[in-house]
């Protein structure tokens, strides 16, 4: 008889909803379900939305900070090839007369020969 009753409870359970005519109508109908699913998708997508605007002004933030950073090495790079380009043509002149070329070579073989000696002893 046990059996009996644990087949009727699984039967009752497994059927539960279901009427002699048909499923029992429930509280909500479908459009009520069709709407309330619709606000879920909706509000999935608007959560997705900011989190992509937070995205796309984080990515602007950090483009500007390279194009500023960018701006200020090109502007170094032609600060110091204004500098560079002065050296060169102190060193043109340098090298325009003979005894100043003689001059530079014997200074040029004196720093060769101490560093040779430097790491000969290092």
């Amino acid at each position: 008889m046990n059996s009996r009753r644990d087949y009727r409870s699984g039967r009752a359970a497994l059927f539960d909803g279901i009427e002699e005519g048909g499923i029992r109508s429930s509280s909500y109908t479908s459009h009520e379900i069709d709407e309330h699913d619709n606000d879920r998708a909706v509000d999935g997508l608007q959560d997705r939305v900011n989190i992509l605007k937070r995205l796309t002004g984080d990515i602007h933030e950090e483009v500007d900070g390279h194009n500023r950073m960018l701006d200020r090495m090109g502007n170094d790079m032609d600060s110091s090839r204004g500098v560079l380009s002065g050296s060169m043509d102190r060193f043109k002149m340098v090298f325009e007369n003979k005894s100043s070329r003689r001059m530079v070579t014997l200074v040029a073989s004196f720093v060769a020969v101490f560093l040779l000696i430097y790491y000969l002893t290092k």
